[in-house]
């Protein structure tokens, strides 16, 4: 008897054929081999913040569509995505850090920088500002926060996509923009500077395993998942899913060359 093989899926195969460069450029950048100090490195986390508060943002964007978050609940018609998200939402904003105690990824990246000396008011400025009511068209448009230009950049692309309220393409950016775009060769860097530094950098690698651990066993097979959801078998999704993914990824790369850049040659 012939062993059953695993089905082709075409749909996420050419996607990632579409992808497949900035991934690459991404994945293979210079700005890694540039961490070769506790410096580095929290140039790095100062900039990396932002992607990380833009990765919430999406999560959050696609909860608010696919479950029901009102007073009156009613049941939303996608029921496979409406569990996919809710269990990645559990993952990401109530996971627990380094004392066992509950945390969102978010704050566990804050804690990591404030571990290694690394410079949180212009994020928590960012997010404060939020807090106190203004939009985020208001914030990123006028930079009422003050936040870097390169990361105001950044977050004005994930801005964008959202805002057009097409799901399949803000669930394409948060399925394709993902954490397992920073590299093993980053992580063993981080390890090296960590047997040297392991007072400043304990929270990061805890952050970097349980992220990239949850993205690559769980939530990323789960997100792929939920992209079938949402397009179907309709062609003309799975272009503009493509394309909000390139858009995505042509961001994070810019970031990436502007911190490399920051970082010297």
């Amino acid at each position: 008897m012939e062993t059953p093989t695993k089905k082709t899926d075409f749909r996420i195969l050419s996607l990632n054929r579409r992808i497949e460069a900035q991934r690459k450029a991404i994945l293979h950048h210079a700005l890694y081999p540039k961490m070769i100090s506790l410096k580095e490195v929290r140039v790095f986390m100062e900039h990396h913040i932002y992607a990380v508060w833009d990765f919430m943002s999406l999560l959050k964007t696609l909860q608010r569509s696919l479950t029901s978050v009102d007073t009156a609940w009613v049941p939303t018609e996608d029921r496979a995505s409406r569990k996919l998200i809710n269990e990645i939402v559990m993952a990401e904003e109530s996971d627990v850090d380094l004392n066992g105690d509950p945390a969102s990824h978010y704050e566990l990246y804050l804690d990591a920088m404030r571990q290694a000396g690394a410079e949180t008011r212009p994020i928590i400025r960012f997010v404060q500002t939020l807090q106190r009511g203004y939009k985020p068209k208001e914030v990123l448009r006028f930079n009422i926060a003050e936040a870097d230009e390169d990361c105001l950049a950044f977050l004005n692309v994930t801005h964008a996509i959202i805002q057009r309220g097409k799901l399949h393409e803000i669930a394409a950016a948060f399925t394709f923009g993902r954490e397992d775009l920073i590299p093993d060769m980053f992580t063993a860097l981080i390890k090296k500077l960590y047997t040297e530094h392991p007072e400043e950098l304990s929270a990061f690698i805890y952050y970097l395993d349980r992220h990239i651990e949850l993205d690559g066993e769980e939530h990323g097979p789960m997100a792929i998942q939920m992209m079938h959801h949402l397009c179907k078998e309709d062609d003309q999704k799975w272009v503009e899913a493509e394309e909000a993914c390139v858009e995505a990824l042509e961001a994070r790369l810019a970031l990436w060359d502007a911190i490399s850049k920051k970082l010297g040659e």
